[in-house]
């Protein structure tokens, strides 16, 4: 019997340690969401002992699935991977979910894939890039840490360019973890950019070691000496984000300095969180003994660090820096000290600024319809795009957004000839900032529900479907509706709401009712061949009188000056700002007459990436500038048929005009008017000799024409031309002042749905280069905007916008400057130069909308057209302030008119809105 007892104690103790272990293994992986994305069936990955679960789920399209080649190479347990079919540009995107203000890592694998070089996609945390994924040779793993701001959460893969390759992905990891990652951050998620375990002897370590499945990389050095003590333990309170035993167990030291080094982006900067941890493993070493400074980048962050300081053998450390190409850190033995420094493990995070999805309400009223909608039709192709957020970061096939207060809204939605079936979904009804919706020509059946009072509904198409009821209750109440259609609706009631205006647009049920039009077509037409046959009278006149006045008068000296004519004459025929020909006339100069006119290359005034500029006089006296392309410029024959090709088209005063050209004898050569004033560089902080300092309203003045011209290739007819070198070197000054934008051999027409090939060829200056179109290579207008956006705040500072020989935190004009506009502080960053001399409401308009202009995601950006009428005010205002003034000092009044303001508020959002003027001293007529 005594025997059985202890048989059955033994059974029972068993049990309860196997309940112990699984309930204690739930525990730890209690929010863990892992996905083999195309795996037949969930599976436990034999490392780590985590079960997976297939991504069916979410997507249950077999066909899109690839099995991967050599998968063990790709360090995951996983053999499969999905590929998304995305044609043109769109995302595909797994919600997964959270629990409200938890904070998680977010992590996806990528296995390489050698036959998609050339080929990358985005990687998005809700609407917030993590960066691109390029395959390579190599796993590639992006890992983001989040703050849940709801009970799920996007993770998305995003193709933003029609070219070759599908975005893919192998693996899909969600962690809970501590809180320390966030903490005292101004953001709500950060960018894993490397997990180091130096001086460790297995190259991953991951769960269950860690429990938070964090994956820690082996790192070493050949100047420091590996240490290790397995038998290390921690003494004293410890905090929750500390690496697990093993990785601390093991470190690397030195008896004078450690040194890591980090690659990080090479052309903006970047804030980063470095987390330092240190556990000491002599137990012979005593406080005081190993003391050391911890820079970064060469600034001292930590002086006289001592791990043993608090009592306990641990001590982590978390700093801030901001970089651009490198992150330096170097450990270095105080001067008192015994040993030298230790490094157990450290985490070098990127803080991304998180980005608001679409209007919460708006968001669930989407999410809603098209779950609805997908009962109804399964299938449906239109409905295979809607992923993730509905309007970021570019909208759902047939849904529009828009800037509200701060928040984007979904405000139009055009569904018509989508082949949708069944009863209108409800969801639509949510959407109260929706201003046009369009279910036309569908198979929409039913009756059509009721929209609140607060709708903003303008226009409603409900036309060409198998609706039925009335319309009295479901739409009595749109008090903005204009325009409603709800014919070929047979079962459906003729009736329209009582309450509407008569001067409502609608067919009244009617099947064949026809719209108004602008005008009829007999006019349309009758208008269109007149203005084409006046357009081609035109251009013959212009090409007869081009032809007649190429040639000098008393005609050329054949022996002195041969013939600058050769063979054609390149002229096109755009009209934005009226009706008339503005064809552009260009002369092609032979070289022997270049060489005459410069009188062989004689007076050089300035040199560039295409090559030397000099001075020349043509036979009919004028004066220009000729730009000779050098053996060994970084710009060729692509740049220099691009500027010809494109100046052709273009005309406007603020633009150089292209003159001429000489291709021959393997030179390429191109002929612009002598701007005397030479560049708005020299201007500000060029070399002495060429420096006079502008006053303000000159400066005014010439931001104004500079982004005049840039607004004119923003709207070119037809297709917008994006400049791609928007710098104050290649604004030219002529003898006017007048400002002419220059240099167009990186310019390209704006991307168009159907592109193919698009460049990924980054091209810009650096200190004006857009850091998302770094990031993505996607090119828009919106990159030129924010290049112009330095150049106000270079005419605003007088400075450099990059200067590595100032000191660190003023190496970029943007980054240096944004803290003071933030705390509206102007006048620390105005030029010295111009104090006293501007009024302070004109000069505030002018850093404002450099601010905006420099925001560092596009859609916060105002167009060029915008920037253009806010600095007209601004001019309106300065001359205002300079007549009011001119008067006063008529009556012997004072010279001097910059206003104070003793307190401005600048909104910390991204938005472009209005701030407010507290406190002036003086106030002007509002310009009309």
């Amino acid at each position: 019997m005594e025997i059985l007892d202890i048989w059955i104690f033994r059974l029972v103790l068993v049990y309860t340690f196997c309940i112990f272990v699984f309930v204690r293994s739930s525990s730890a992986t209690e929010g863990f969401v892992s996905i083999a994305c195309c795996a037949d069936s969930s599976y436990t990955d034999p490392e780590t002992n985590l079960s997976y679960k297939s991504d069916y789920t979410w997507f249950p399209d077999r066909t899109s699935c690839r099995s991967l080649i050599n998968h063990k190479a790709n360090q995951t347990g996983n053999e499969r991977a999905r590929m998304f079919d995305i044609t043109d540009k769109g995302k595909r995107c797994y919600s997964l979910p959270t629990i409200q203000d938890k904070i998680y890592m977010l992590r996806g694998s990528f296995p390489p894939d050698n036959s998609l070089e050339d080929f990358s996609f985005n990687v998005l945390i809700a609407v917030t890039s993590l960066g691109s994924v390029r395959p390579s040779g190599d796993l590639e793993i992006v890992e983001g840490i989040f703050r849940a701001s709801k009970n799920s959460i996007d993770f998305c893969l995003v193709k933003e360019k029609q070219e070759n390759g599908h975005p893919y992905i192998s693996q899909i990891e969600l962690r809970p973890v501590h809180e320390e990652y966030l903490q005292d951050l101004h953001s709500s998620v950060v960018k894993l950019v490397s997990r180091n375990n130096p001086g460790g002897t297995v190259s991953d370590i991951r769960y269950p070691v860690d429990l938070n499945d964090r994956i820690w990389k082996e790192t070493s050095s050949s100047s420091a000496s590996p240490i290790s003590s397995f038998n290390a333990s921690i003494s004293g309170q410890i905090a929750n984000v500390t690496p697990p035993l093993q990785v601390l167990q093991t470190a690397l030291t030195h008896s004078e300095r450690l040194e890591f080094i980090q690659y990080v982006s090479e052309t903006w900067n970047h804030d980063y969180h470095v987390l330092l941890y240190f556990l000491e493993l002599n137990d012979t070493v005593r406080s005081g003994q190993r003391v050391f400074d911890i820079y970064l980048n060469g600034d001292l962050k930590e002086k006289s660090f001592d791990i043993l300081a608090g009592g306990s053998n641990y001590r982590h450390k978390m700093l801030n820096v901001s970089s651009n190409g490198a992150i330096n850190l170097t450990l270095a033995k105080a001067s008192s000290s015994e040993y030298g420094p230790l490094c157990n493990a450290y985490e070098i995070l990127e803080v991304l600024p998180w980005m608001k999805e679409t209007n919460q309400t708006d968001l669930q009223g989407m999410l809603k319809m098209s779950e609805e909608l997908t009962m109804q039709n399964q299938g449906n192709k239109v409905l295979e795009s809607w992923s993730g957020d509905p309007c970021m970061p570019f909208p759902w096939n047939g849904v529009e957004c828009d800037l509200l207060n701060d928040s984007t809204v979904i405000n139009k939605l055009d569904l018509s000839s989508s082949n949708f079936r069944g009863t209108i979904p409800s969801g639509i009804t949510v959407l109260t900032n929706l201003e046009t919706l369009n279910l036309s020509h569908n198979n929409f059946n039913g009756s059509v529900p009721s929209f609140p009072p607060s709708s903003s509904l303008i226009s409603l198409d409900l036309s060409y479907n198998d609706l039925t009821g009335s319309l009295q209750g479901s739409i009595a109440s749109l008090a903005h509706l204009k325009s409603l259609y709800f014919g070929c609706n047979p079962d459906m009631s003729k009736e329209v709401p009582s309450n509407f205006s008569s001067s409502l647009d609608t067919d009244y049920g009617r099947c064949n009712y026809k719209r108004p039009r602008i005008s009829a077509p007999l006019i349309i037409g009758t208008v269109t061949c007149g203005s084409v046959l006046l357009t081609l009278a035109l251009g013959f006149i212009f090409v007869c009188h081009c032809k007649k006045t190429l040639i000098p008068r008393g005609g050329f000296d054949e022996k002195k000056y041969p013939n600058p004519m050769a063979t054609n004459i390149i002229f096109s025929l755009p009209s934005k700002d009226d009706f008339f020909l503005k064809s552009v006339c260009i002369q092609k100069f032979t070289l022997d007459y270049i060489e005459a006119a410069t009188e062989k290359y004689k007076t050089l005034i300035g040199e560039g990436g295409f090559g030397c500029v000099y001075r020349g006089i043509l036979d009919d006296g004028q004066e220009v500038a000729v730009k000779v392309r050098s053996a060994t410029s970084t710009q060729g024959t692509k740049e220099f048929d691009n500027e010809l090709n494109l100046l052709s088209e273009i005309q406007h005063e603020n633009l150089v005009p292209l003159l001429g050209y000489c291709s021959e004898n393997d030179q390429q050569i191109l002929v612009y008017p002598f701007m005397s004033n030479g560049s708005l560089q020299d201007r500000l902080y060029g070399e002495p000799a060429k420096r006079k300092v502008l006053d303000w309203p000159t400066r005014l003045s010439v931001a104004l024409g500079a982004a005049r011209g840039l607004a004119y290739l923003h709207t070119f007819p037809g297709r917008s031309i994006i400049h791609r070198d928007v710098k104050s070197s290649n604004i030219l000054l002529d003898h006017s002042m007048t400002a002419k934008v220059a240099d167009f051999g990186f310019s390209k027409y704006a991307p168009q749905e159907g592109d193919i090939g698009a460049s990924l060829e980054l091209r810009g200056t650096a200190g004006y280069l857009d850091p998302e179109y770094y990031t993505t290579q996607q090119l828009s207008a919106k990159s030129d905007v924010f290049s112009f956006g330095v150049v106000l705040l270079e005419i605003v500072s007088g400075r450099e916008p990059l200067n590595i020989h100032r000191p660190r935190n003023e190496w970029s004009l943007v980054e240096w400057a944004k803290p003071y506009i933030r705390a509206a502080k102007i006048d620390e960053i105005v030029d010295p130069g111009i104090k006293g001399g501007y009024h302070a409401e004109a000069m505030w308009r002018v850093v404002e909308v450099a601010h905006s202009c420099v925001e560092t995601f596009s859609r916060f950006r105002p167009e060029m057209e915008d920037v253009v009428r806010e600095l007209e005010d601004a001019l309106i205002i300065e001359n205002n302030a300079s007549e009011y003034m001119r008067s006063i000092e008529s009556l012997g009044g004072s010279n001097r008119y910059s206003i104070v303001i003793e307190k401005r508020v600048v909104p910390p959002s991204s938005s472009t809105t209005e701030s407010t003027i507290i406190n002036q001293t003086l106030s002007f007529p509002q310009p009309r």
